[in-house]
Formats: C-alpha cells, structure tokens, sequence
C-alpha cells in the first residue's frame, strides 16, 4: 500500500491553500472507533449523523466529531457529550460550546444561521456558554479514512495532549491527507501540515497573543482555496502575523486563473494573481489511491494598490 504523506513531503507539493473550507465548524465529541465515513459510521447515532451531514450543505458548516487523544471510554447515542461551534471569519471569529446528554438536540440548530456567524440558536442549547479556555487544537487521526492520520496524527496529538499545552483534540476529517499530521486552531481557523510539536507550540503561543505562524500554513478555513493561497502571499510580503486584520474582499475569475483582492483593516489593498496547476510527478493523494496530480494553487503576482480613502 502506498503512504501519501511522504511522497508529497519527498517531492516538496505546497501547503498553501489546500485547507478545507468552511465558516463555522460544528464539532461533536463521539469517542470509541471511526469508520471512513465518521457521522454515519461511529457509535454516533448513524440517522443523526446523515441528518446534520445534510443539513450542513451549502451553510459554510462543516460537521466532525471529535475526541480526546490516547485511551478513551466508548460512548453511545445516549451519553453526555461536549459540543463546540466555531466561526473563523476574520472580526468575527468566536468558540461556543455546551454539553447535552440528547443529541437530537442538534437537529434544532439553525445551520444557515450559524454559517453565517451567528451563534444565537447553539446559544439556546442547555448551559452554552462561550469558550474561554486555551485554543482549540484539532489533529485529524481517522485511520480509517486514511493510514497517514494515524500513524503520524495520533502520536502527535498524544504528545500536545501531554504537554498541557493547548486543548487538544482528535478530529475525524480535515482534508489533505498527504499533508500528515494536519491540524486546524480555532478560534481563527488556520490549518497546518506536516507538523511537529514544537511548531505546534509555536502555533499556539502565537494564537494566545493573536497572531498566526506562517510555517506550515495550509490557510484559513474562512476561504476558498485561491483566496488562502492570496492571503498567506500577502502575510509573507507584508510581514504581517495578527489575526484578524487581512480578509479576502473579492475573488474573480475562475479555474484556472483568479484575481483576489486581499484588504487590511488600514486601508491597503493587494491584488494577487492565484493559478491551478497540477502537482507533478504523479502521487497518491491519500494511502493506496491511484497515482494523481492534484491541484495546487500558485500565487503568480501580489501587488500592493492604493489605499481606500
């Protein structure tokens, strides 16, 4: 069986701009086994799971489940569980979360609302409360998606875990399994690949001040993928490491070509040229898939225009 992950290190396929997309992610604690297909196929009621995957088509959520790292206790349809929504848009970005022992009660959440960066019906589920603690850390390890996830997500997440450092979590789908281990940080919603712990520490003393790492950045979940690629271009050329003050105003164009406007909360504006091209030679984009050439996104130009009045 072919290993995804050291082929595209081997042959040096970029991170930028191959983080999953989405606004607002919902997240579910389910511990015990994962099948490939998590929300339908775990101790999680399988029904409830098809529900809410279906339901959050075309809202900007995204659903996983989550859990903490190393041994844990299985847990049925019917066990308390802690649950998180999270919004990655920049000025906007916030963690709710709550604990409920009837998971049905997920089917009340109001999923357009949510993706649209408003918490008001998670905030109306029993003793919600906002996220005060340490980031939010999540390390995709579902090995039965992908073999790379859990041979190199688990013992990283085990290692953060007993660090103290961070809230950490095992998460059951990221995207980019050739990029393992891979991680996304919430609040802000930035994924990494290829990482180490101690560039995870990095990360996370980072966040804490509100700044992001550029090492390792696949982009931000709040973006497509031309405009994660924009985003991280001007983070580089501007040298510019807070959080919330870059979004992505505009994006034009189509495959295989873009043109993103990148805004700071200043006033500048940067126009980026993003490209598609194919990353060659052929590798496999996850363990024991055909060889392929999967998309990568080229950021062509960045020019700095004048600012807004």
């Amino acid at each position: 069986m072919s290993i995804c992950a050291p082929a595209s290190q081997h042959l040096g396929e970029p991170l930028a701009g191959t983080a999953a997309t989405a606004a607002t992610w919902l997240l579910v604690e389910q511990p015990g086994p994962w099948g490939a297909k998590a929300l339908t196929a775990s101790h999680l009621d399988p029904a409830l799971g098809a529900a809410l995957e279906s339901a959050a088509e075309g809202t900007g959520v995204r659903v996983a489940l989550i859990r903490r790292p190393g041994r844990h206790s299985d847990a049925g349809p019917d066990a308390a569980r802690r649950i998180y929504a999270a919004h990655t848009a920049p000025g906007g970005d916030w963690i709710r979360t709550a604990t409920t022992e009837d998971s049905a009660r997920l089917l009340d959440l109001d999923l357009p609302a949510l993706g649209a960066g408003d918490p008001g019906s998670f905030d109306r589920l029993p003793g919600a409360a906002a996220h005060s603690g340490a980031p939010l850390v999540l390390v995709c390890t579902n090995g039965k998606r992908d073999r790379c996830c859990a041979l190199l997500g688990r013992p990283l997440a085990r290692e953060l875990a007993e660090s103290g450092q961070g809230d950490i979590w095992e998460v059951t789908h990221l995207g980019g399994h050739r990029f393992s281990p891979t991680l996304l940080v919430l609040p802000y919603g930035y994924a990494y690949g290829r990482a180490a712990a101690h560039t995870v520490k990095d990360v996370l003393t980072a966040v804490a001040d509100g700044h992001i790492v550029l090492e390792g950045c696949r982009g931000r979940s709040a973006w497509e993928r031309p405009g994660q690629a924009a985003e991280l271009a001007v983070r580089a050329t501007a040298r510019e490491t807070r959080a919330g003050v870059l979004r992505v105003a505009r994006t034009e164009g189509a495959a295989p070509r873009w043109e993103v406007t990148v805004a700071h909360r200043d006033g500048r504006h940067w126009q980026v040229t993003v490209a598609q091209g194919a990353s060659l030679p052929p590798r496999p984009e996850s363990c024991g898939a055909a060889l392929g050439t999967p998309a990568r996104m080229d950021v062509v130009a960045v020019r700095e225009t004048a600012p807004t009045s």
